[in-house]
């Protein structure tokens, strides 16, 4: 019987020690990598006390009124209410301005990605600002 002595220097064991290391990392990181992320693919929902909510602005001494129909999850519909024909000779831009905010709400697109002309921007911006504030009404994190 002959006895076979294998000498294992420190270095060697070290360096193993690191590629094992390595190797269990990189695989770990393509297994996180590539495996599909569920979360990713949840649109964020609104969530809205069901009702209708108006909220208003001043033109020209005379109070124009902005109604917002919403359900638990959408906007259903956005329109002026009572508007004064006075207001609506001397403001030709409001009504069209709404209903092209309305029909981009409608369609579940977010009201910070909102795209108006540039010709009716300020009436616009304007318009976005009050159905923002009606919005806040129906939330119901606000109400808690």
């Amino acid at each position: 019987m002959s006895t076979k002595i294998i000498v294992v220097q420190l270095k060697e064991i070290i360096y193993t020690a690191i590629f094992i290391g390595l190797g269990i990392f990189l695989i770990l990181l393509l297994i996180f990598m590539f495996t599909p992320n569920d979360t990713a693919d949840v649109e964020p929902s609104n969530n809205y006390i069901p009702g209708v909510y108006t909220s208003s602005l001043i033109m020209d001494n005379q109070a124009v009124n902005v109604e917002v129909r919403v359900d638990e999850q959408d906007i259903r519909s956005i329109q002026i209410v009572d508007l004064d024909p006075a207001v609506e000779t001397l403001y030709p831009l409001l009504r069209p301005s709404l209903e092209n905010i309305s029909d981009q709400l409608v369609a579940n697109t977010e009201i910070d990605d909102i795209h108006y002309d540039l010709e009716n921007q300020h009436i616009s911006s304007v318009l976005v600002d009050v159905v923002k504030n009606a919005l806040n009404k129906a939330d119901p994190e606000l109400h808690n």
